[in-house]
């Protein structure tokens, strides 16, 4: 009944699968040069933005391939771009960028790059989640936040919500990451909207209960055999009393 839907950020319909202009906005909103070099180059501008926002450089992506994060991270804003490389050849699945806010602007280098790699898990998770992943960040910056003494707890949850994934780090020194790294500067040119963005554990709240439940020791002692330790000889026999009823 339904002629089209939005499936994961690409519009499916009788035509296929086409791209969502929210996914490319920010390509498609690049502001003209002003330069004289610039202009003189105006319709191969043009045409690069076609290219980028288009199939088949954008693209819906493939699930029995890994998908690729590139981050970037400058004063003001963060910059993140998914993709995936098929034959050798990369293709974009999504641009995403944001403004940082006044406390954020105040992190050190090493912790605005690991909060671009945050930033792009949580805009990206619905594809990232049980897949590969590889993500190109600054290996000197995790091995300073590793080896930091007076490490924060934020960045401890930061580096905890990394493990999270099934994700392989590698140096992005020694990769091209201009796309993303233009994103960072292109949300500061618009002026984006600083708004806070989720860095807590996708499943960290799933299963939170505000008050124990009555079978919390029951299931407990049924997985590992075990009974609380500050329990007195009283509570162990009237726990046992009723545990056989659960067996």
């Amino acid at each position: 009944m339904v002629q089209q839907g939005i499936v994961l950020g690409h519009i499916i319909s009788e035509k296929g699968i086409e791209v969502d202009k929210a996914k490319a906005e920010l390509i498609v909103k690049l502001p003209s040069p002003t330069t004289v070099k610039g202009v003189r180059c105006q319709r191969s501008f043009e045409q690069l933005k076609q290219f980028l926002t288009t199939a088949p450089i954008v693209t819906a992506p493939k699930w029995q391939l890994p998908f690729e994060v590139m981050c970037d991270a400058n004063d003001f804003a963060i910059g993140a771009v998914l993709g995936q490389k098929e034959d050798g050849k990369p293709y974009v699945i999504y641009y995403a960028s944001k403004i940082l806010n006044g406390a954020q602007k105040n992190y050190t280098t090493a912790e605005k790059e690991l909060l671009a790699s945050v930033f792009a898990l949580d805009k990206f998770c619905a594809y990232l989640v049980g897949s590969f992943i590889v993500v190109f960040i600054d290996h000197s910056v995790l091995k300073y936040l590793l080896t930091k003494q007076d490490t924060k707890a934020r960045l401890i949850r930061w580096i905890l919500l990394l493990q999270e994934f099934n994700l392989q780090i590698r140096d992005k020194k020694g990769v091209e990451n201009v796309v993303a790294d233009h994103l960072s500067r292109l949300a500061i040119a618009h002026n984006s909207h600083v708004l806070p963005f989720n860095d807590d554990f996708p499943e960290e709240s799933l299963m939170l209960l505000a008050n124990t439940p009555w079978y919390a020791h029951i299931a407990n002692y049924l997985v590992s055999g075990e009974v609380p330790s500050e329990w007195k000889a009283q509570d162990r026999k009237h726990f046992f009393a009723k545990i056989h009823a659960y067996y």
